[in-house]
């Protein structure tokens, strides 16, 4: 039997420093001052999926720029030596400023500011040939990546999402990067305006006609999905959780999705485990700092006496080990 590859999960996207301010009371306006009831800071962008996958048990790997600044080496330490991500596909570059957003949360959302300049190096040029993975998580952009084509080809399960269009185009030629995609998991507002549709559901029907495993995430509604590789749909229902900071939400779900897909949950124990995931996420303030870890997921299964609940997670145990279930 051939060895297993170094990496259950590889990852390659733009990293960013996170700064979230949560607690407003409202918006900043112009020749005022507002003060936060909290602050946090952690890696994003793609990093917050490769925290959340290192959390919940599975060997990461991340391609990602980093700045030769205090915010790159913050970022370096918080994922190499605190979370374990293997960074070796990694690169600093001298001179080139990390990435930074700012979140501010208020009034049940969130607003964001950012400032990243031009990239160092093309992403295909960062990973040349991505190393051996069970599965690899890419964020979609304008073009194609030839990486993705060669992992997805040498049987890599390749999961993407895509962002938001600032230019309102919603081009949807977008969409046909997904013949080199076997998961896609947008939210509701980009699976809509890009297939052109006016609901979720109609959106994700047209989705499940280019991509085997189409999921469309919908808020505090849930997630519904089409597996056409088992024939499974599912549709479920969001944890009612008071949201502090929605911040990398959509992230943490894609994570604990890959995690599940390859435990070999069914599809809809698969939304119900990125949902919890997501739901415990957005009570604290961060996207990458927000994501459980395994042990947090043990202890919330300790914590459900609601018998409908027991029964609907019953396969949370089967995921965790005993010992992280009678810890």
């Amino acid at each position: 039997m051939p060895p297993p590859p170094p990496a259950d999960v590889f990852l390659s996207g733009l990293l960013f420093l996170d700064l979230g301010f949560t607690g407003l009371h409202s918006a900043p306006k112009p020749g005022t001052e507002v003060h936060a009831d909290a602050l946090g800071a952690s890696p994003g962008g793609i990093a917050n999926f490769a925290v959340a996958c290192a959390r919940l048990g599975l060997r990461t790997a991340l391609a990602a720029c980093f700045g030769d600044d205090a915010w790159g080496d913050y970022c370096r330490r918080e994922l190499a030596d605190h979370e374990g991500v293997d960074l070796s596909p990694s690169r600093t570059f001298p001179g080139w400023p990390t990435p930074v957003t700012v979140a501010m949360s208020y009034d049940g959302d969130r607003a964001l500011v950012t400032h990243e300049a031009a990239a160092p190096i093309d992403v295909d040029e960062l990973v040349g040939t991505a190393p051996s993975s069970r599965a690899a998580i890419v964020h979609l952009g304008p073009q194609p990546f030839d990486w993705v084509r060669h992992a997805h080809r040498g049987g890599t399960l390749v999961f993407a999402d895509v962002g938001w269009d600032p230019t309102g185009r919603w081009d949807p030629a977008m969409l046909d990067q997904l013949s080199q995609v076997d998961g896609f998991f947008p939210n509701a507002a980009e699976a809509m305006a890009y297939t052109r549709t006016d609901t979720p559901k109609a959106a994700l029907h047209q989705l499940a006609d280019r991509v085997p495993l189409a999921i469309v995430t919908n808020g505090g509604h849930g997630a519904l999905a089409i597996d056409s590789v088992t024939g499974e749909t599912a549709e479920v229902p969001a944890l009612p959780v008071k949201a502090v900071d929605t911040t990398g939400a959509g992230d943490v779900f894609g994570a604990a999705l890959v995690a599940g897909t390859l435990a070999g949950l069914s599809l809809a124990d698969r939304l119900r485990l990125a949902g919890l995931v997501a739901g415990i996420s957005v009570r604290r303030i961060g996207g990458a700092a927000a994501a459980p870890t395994r042990a947090e997921l043990a202890d919330w299964w300790q914590s459900v006496i609601d018998d409908q609940t027991r029964r609907d997670y019953a396969f949370l145990p089967g995921f965790l080990t005993h010992a992280e279930v009678h810890a």
